[in-house]
């Protein structure tokens, strides 16, 4: 008790003392959540992952659009692709000399015929020299014609082996491909559902946490109320045990007074003085903690607006048991995710067909023969992927999502129903504390009306100290009671529109 005691005195040091520099800020309710709800800083994440969820809704938007890509390679090979292999590259590039060997026997026997001929011509008294002479320029003329054509077609021979080398040692290949989605299997739909109903969470998720910073806001600051008005009501019961203290102080000075009645009251006004003490330390520590709830220094010196406003000591009517709760919400848009997953899953067994179009070039080109340069063309085409048997893969997939949806269906049930408890357990908190207040305020009556005749028959003489101070305690007691009685009024209406999900700044 003793460490408690140090700890709060050095505690209103620290927080005090700086703060008597300052000037008191005043604060209303209204402007203690919107300084709270400004330096969150889990609302400010709560906002980027709106941020977040709302781009991921606009890239889901994409996938109904077309897409356009480009792809470019280079590829090296150590060897080049070959049409012709290496014997009917040399059948080609020696085909004048195969034709010229061949022709070359030819030569031969027409030489010898020739000869025959000559012979015959010269048994029937022809002249063979001039006969000789003509074969002979005959055979050499033809001789110079068949080296001529043998060295002639080698050259086109060679001719058709380069046209047919391919030079594919280095490709280089780029290609535009445009891609149309015409059914997906309802995958894409159910993507931007899925996409819609995450913003909508996050929207959801964001609600649940402003509620709660303004719920804690509220219990901050009510609490500064109730130490506020208990301070106020500490020192006029202070005051109220020292004017005794001087009265009977007066009345043992002039004989009609005992000492013992004097030392009652004087621990009565040592027992009130602890007790505002006790309230002084419990406010310093409440508006430090309202500080750090709303972003201010804890050092800062702060009062309340509500501290004086009375509350009103009729009832509200009994709220609608239709929840607003966001984390209802939150759990609803969680079935609803887990059943389009299904379908996406379930697309996985259905056609898909795809438009596809683009132009392609590489680099060499087969477009005219083998080039060695970059030619390309356009394309266009239908792609249609039609499963046919993958194991059950995808019912295996499809059933268990479906499980995770049964269990989110049971999980918001739950949570409805535990939330339709709460509800009824605020709403009948907010009677009792109604009903509290109501009778609190009979007990102030009663007491002040009490205090009143003991104060006078104190005065009369008729009735001894002792009797005032259990008057003065009971008044203490009712008024603190009051007190208590308005601060549960305020909480419980919290508790209820938390409860139902209308707790708005």
């Amino acid at each position: 008790m003793n460490k408690r005691k140090v700890m709060c005195r050095w505690l209103l040091v620290l927080g005090v003392l700086p703060a008597m520099a300052q000037g008191v800020q005043v604060l209303n309710l209204d402007s203690c959540r919107a300084m709270a709800l400004r330096q969150n800083k889990q609302l400010g994440i709560a906002k980027l992952k709106q941020d977040v969820a709302h781009n991921l809704k606009r890239s889901a938007r994409t996938k109904y659009l077309p897409h356009l890509s480009a792809i470019g390679t280079y590829q090296f090979t150590s060897e080049e692709i070959s049409l012709l292999n290496d014997h009917q590259k040399a059948s080609l590039s020696n085909i004048g000399t195969t034709v010229a060997g061949g022709l070359q026997g030819m030569a031969g026997g027409l030489q010898t015929q020739m000869g025959q001929i000559g012979q015959m011509l010269g048994q029937m008294g022809m002249p063979m020299e001039a006969f000789q002479q003509m074969a002979g320029q005959m055979q050499q003329q033809f001789g110079q014609t068949l080296t001529n054509t043998a060295g002639l077609l080698n050259t086109e021979g060679q001719k058709i082996v380069d046209a047919f080398r391919t030079d594919t040692r280095n490709i280089f290949a780029g290609s535009l491909i445009v891609t149309q989605p015409v059914f997906m299997g309802g995958a894409i739909t159910a993507l931007n559902k899925i996409a819609d109903i995450n913003e909508e969470m996050m929207q959801n998720s964001a609600d649940a946490r402003q509620q709660a910073v303004i719920y804690a806001t509220d219990q901050a600051y009510w609490q500064v109320v109730s130490l506020r008005h208990k301070q106020r009501l500490a020192e006029s019961f202070l005051d109220v045990v020292k004017k005794l203290d001087s009265d009977v102080q007066k009345m043992i000075n002039e004989g009609v007074a005992t000492r013992s009645d004097g030392l009652s009251v004087s621990v009565k006004v040592n027992e009130a003085e602890m007790t505002l003490q006790k309230v002084n330390d419990g406010l310093v520590l409440s508006k430090m903690l309202l500080c750090k709830q709303i972003g201010l220094p804890i050092d800062t010196n702060i009062d309340v607006e509500e501290a004086t406003t009375p509350v009103s000591p009729t009832a509200p009517p009994p709220p609608s048991s239709h929840s607003l709760r966001p984390e209802l919400k939150m759990l609803g848009n969680a079935v609803s995710i887990s059943q389009q997953a299904t379908n996406i899953l379930r697309a996985a067994n259905l056609p898909q067909v795809a438009l596809m179009g683009g132009y392609a070039i590489s680099n060499p080109n087969v477009l005219n023969g083998f080039e060695k340069k970059f030619g390309g063309f356009w394309n266009v085409g239908v792609l249609v992927r039609i499963p046919i048997w993958n194991w059950g893969d995808v019912a295996y997939k499809v059933r268990a999502s479906k499980s995770a949806t049964a269990i989110a269906n049971l999980e918001l049930d739950e949570a409805r129903d535990l939330i339709e408890l709460q509800v009824n357990q605020s709403s009948f908190k907010v009677d009792e504390a109604y009903k509290r207040l109501a009778m609190a305020l009979k007990s102030i009556e009663r007491a002040e009306e009490n205090l009143r005749v003991a104060n006078l028959g104190f005065q009369e003489g008729v009735i001894t100290p002792t009797v005032v101070m259990e008057a003065q305690t009971a008044w203490l007691q009712a008024q603190s009671q009051k007190i208590d009685a308005e601060i549960d009024v305020r909480l419980s209406q919290v508790d209820l529109q938390k409860a139902l999900g209308t707790l708005h700044p």
